[in-house]
């Protein structure tokens, strides 16, 4: 098993038609995951990738039975992509678009209150499960098929952890990066209980940075469930400087508000294994999962 997606997930893609998704189409494609068509208004009727393209995502969803969709929609039309798969009921749309204007954002926000749609992103790099499916722009290379759920607001340290991880021999049920926008959709806190209720899930890896609440919200939660199965968190961005972003729109510090000492602090005691650095993470994860065993 995995969460969000598996064998099952048919996906199509919003703006399917342009160049980077074009290119990530191709291979997600080639990965194998099951993707059914485009959309791309104007456009209906023709073919892309050797898939059929439709004017909208209801008329998508009722052609190729699709139940998943991954936005390309550049930043001033993208919330009016996502709004769309909502309004067609669609359970999980994926957005990598990068830096959509905040408030276009509340209004999605304000829109998936009372639906069953899931929105990860946007600006995130994905979702994925070895050997099963990759949707997003997130690296496959490092991959391997296991037990870890990792769930990320940084992309390069991502591929990071990934890789650190197939290394330990452990592998990963479902990677995924949630985006390092200030208002998005899921959380590392919703993130934290599909993996928890995962039974292929046996340990759950979170990467944080500085910026927002999803640390101390994941850490409320965790501290609630004490779950028997291990977490092992990083938070980049212990020495950022104060009222500077730094990459992604929600990195952003101001006071102790979104600063990564205080991200570990909440954690720590939530009874969350920190790793001091990026190196550690897949070596802490092996110990906790033998300590967790004895």
């Amino acid at each position: 098993m995995a969460i969000l997606v598996g064998p099952e997930t048919r996906v199509i893609c919003q703006g399917m038609t342009g160049r980077a998704a074009s290119f990530h189409v191709a291979r997600m494609i080639d990965y194998g995951t099951k993707v059914v068509g485009g959309v791309r208004p104007g456009k209906g009727g023709t073919k892309h990738l050797d898939l059929p393209v439709f004017d909208g995502v209801a008329e998508a969803v009722e052609a190729t039975g699709a139940n998943a969709t991954i936005v390309f929609v550049p930043p001033p039309n993208a919330a009016e992509a996502i709004l769309e798969a909502i309004h067609a009921q669609m359970p999980l749309v994926v957005c990598v678009t990068e830096r959509i204007p905040l408030l276009d954002m509340v209004r999605v926000r304000q829109a998936l209150e009372g639906t069953h749609t899931r929105l990860v992103g946007p600006n995130s790099q994905g979702i994925l499960v070895p050997r099963v499916a990759q949707l997003g722009v997130m690296s496959t290379t490092s991959a391997s098929s296991g037990s870890i759920g990792i769930a990320s607001r940084s992309a390069s340290l991502t591929s990071e952890i990934v890789a650190q991880v197939t290394q330990a021999g452990l592998g990963q049920s479902t990677t995924v990066g949630i985006g390092g926008d200030p208002v998005h959709g899921m959380s590392l806190a919703d993130c934290v209980a599909l993996f928890l209720d995962d039974p292929q899930t046996q340990g759950v890896v979170l990467i944080g940075e500085i910026g927002g609440s999803d640390e101390e919200d994941a850490a409320a939660l965790i501290a609630r469930l004490q779950p028997r199965k291990p977490i092992v968190a990083l938070v980049a961005g212990r020495h950022a400087p104060l009222r500077r972003r730094m990459g992604h729109a929600g990195a952003f510090t101001s006071g102790d508000a979104g600063a990564a000492a205080r991200k570990i602090d909440v954690l720590a005691a939530a009874g969350v294994r920190i790793a001091a650095h990026a190196g550690e993470v897949g070596e802490a994860m092996r110990k906790a999962l033998l300590q967790t065993s004895s």
